[in-house]
């Protein structure tokens, strides 16, 4: 059930996130939903060597690379699901910032 929650509360902050930035593009609340999923597999299967590999740099920098690394993924969903696009890697890591945050906000909350 957590993971369900989890994946709903992701899909609507890109939903939202899609509303606020004008760089992010989701075809319709289906495709956000569609995105949490394929976002939420890339970080579930990649995102422990990602962390492992990139643990020096994770610590030089007091945990801010892991939104270079969630950026990254954000990146690889962008290529894989029709219907979600950002332009340029600036609003992909502030997209990656907004949904880190709003998804800590959220997660708190609920």
């Amino acid at each position: 059930m957590e993971i369900l929650i989890n994946i709903l509360i992701l899909a609507a902050l890109i939903y939202v996130i899609n509303l606020l930035l004008p760089a992010v593009h989701v075809d319709n609340i289906g495709t956000a939903f569609v995105v949490a999923i394929v976002y939420s597999l890339i970080n579930f299967f990649l995102g422990w060597l990602f962390t492992f590999i990139t643990f020096p740099l994770i610590f030089l920098t007091l945990g801010l690379f892991k939104l270079v690394i969630n950026a990254i993924f954000l990146w690889m969903t962008g290529r894989l699901v029709k219907g979600f696009r950002i332009d340029g890697f600036g609003w992909t890591l502030v997209t990656a910032a907004l949904i880190s945050f709003g998804s800590t906000l959220l997660q708190a909350i609920f």
